[in-house]
């Protein structure tokens, strides 16, 4: 048995933007044990129902997280549909899922970039990012905003795609599948990046239920659970199937998120051609009085909105479980054994957002 020494790691780290701090217990170069401390960022937002009334609180729900802003927006928002039992018009359902999918993109993209930059692949994460700015762009032309959108309310959406524009992002999305098979070959058949991923922080498939993993992260161990299923939105609607991996390697969660790109664009193209026209809202009155448990799936896994209300225009409670939060034990499971080297990049195949987790 060599000697044991405790390492920490962040939370400021070159790999890692995220205040993640964890104390790495190491025999050698090899990870015995990693002990989480988080709470660097945390703001409050949940207690904030007490001051902002619950169509306020719409917006301050999306700030929990850049990146994944439009979802928790309409997680909210579909937890208050269903307590005031408000039905979202059929078009209004269809932009949201257009949104929703366009989000997981900007999300994948995004870490495909931080992946690349962690294995030492520069012009690799210039390249995601610079695919990342296309969707963004998509964003600011539907919405106005590129990171918080503020298009949700309750009752459904407040701006709507014409055709025009919806032809415009048709467009950019077929050349962007172009691209993206480019960084797939990278990222899936180049030898010196299958050497960093492949067998790199192996999770079982018991191993992701037990810890009560969620997202792609649950999928690359053979976890068949998408919330998408569960028909949120305009999901009912859409034809596809969760995908997963049994492999259980870092390799296997980059597969599934890289195949999870090609799928939102597959789906955004049924939404476009499935799209009904008509209203993209309907008026809400009165305040809301009862409880309800929203699920949906964000680009990191199932996140979960439990609204409850009072009858006034303050609510009692508003509690959001992040996958993020899911996906910890999981993450600390896979440092297990591993070499000090790969601890960076094993934080991030979770693709870890510590302010959602913390709000």
């Amino acid at each position: 048995m060599g000697k044991r020494s405790v390492i920490p790691f962040g939370p400021q780290h070159p790999v890692l933007p995220e205040p993640i701090h964890l104390d790495l217990v190491i025999e050698d170069e090899k990870v015995i044990e990693a002990v989480p401390s988080i709470g660097f960022v945390h703001r409050g937002l949940e207690s904030l129902v007490e001051k902002k009334d619950f169509n306020e609180m719409t917006y301050v729900v999306e700030r929990t997280c850049g990146i994944c802003s439009f979802m928790h927006g309409m997680g909210y928002c579909e937890s208050l549909e269903h307590i005031m039992n408000v039905e979202v018009p059929d078009r209004g359902k269809f932009l949201r899922t257009i949104w929703c999918e366009l989000s997981r993109m900007h999300s994948h993209l995004l870490w495909l970039g931080l992946l690349a930059d962690a294995f030492g692949f520069e012009s690799l994460f210039y390249q995601c990012w610079r695919m990342r700015e296309k969707i963004l762009d998509i964003f600011e032309l539907t919405t106005g905003g590129r990171c918080i959108f503020s298009v949700n309310k309750i009752g459904g959406v407040l701006k709507d795609i014409e055709p025009d524009m919806m032809r415009t992002i048709l467009s950019v999305l077929d050349d962007m599948e172009k691209e993206i098979l480019t960084i797939k070959k990278t990222f899936l058949e180049d030898y010196t990046v299958e050497s960093r991923l492949k067998n790199i922080g192996v999770l079982t498939k018991q191993q992701a239920h037990d810890l009560g993993c969620v997202g792609p992260f649950g999928r690359a161990s053979g976890l068949d659970i998408d919330m998408r299923k569960r028909g949120y939105a305009a999901y009912p609607y859409i034809d596809f199937e969760p995908i997963t991996s049994d492999i259980g390697d870092s390799y296997a969660r980059c597969y599934v998120r890289i195949s999870e790109l090609f799928q939102s664009i597959d789906i955004i193209r049924q939404a476009s051609s499935k799209m009904p026209s008509g209203d993209i809202s309907v008026p809400v009155k009165g305040n809301p009085e009862g409880e309800y448990f929203m699920r949906v799936e964000q680009p990191r896994g199932e996140a979960i909105y439990y609204v409850k209300a009072n009858g006034t225009k303050f609510l009692d409670r508003m509690r959001v479980r992040t996958p993020t939060f899911a996906n910890l034990p999981g993450m600390l499971e896979t440092l297990k054994g591993a070499d000090l080297a790969d601890v960076p990049l094993l934080v991030l195949t979770i693709d870890p957002c510590i302010s959602c987790t913390e709000r």
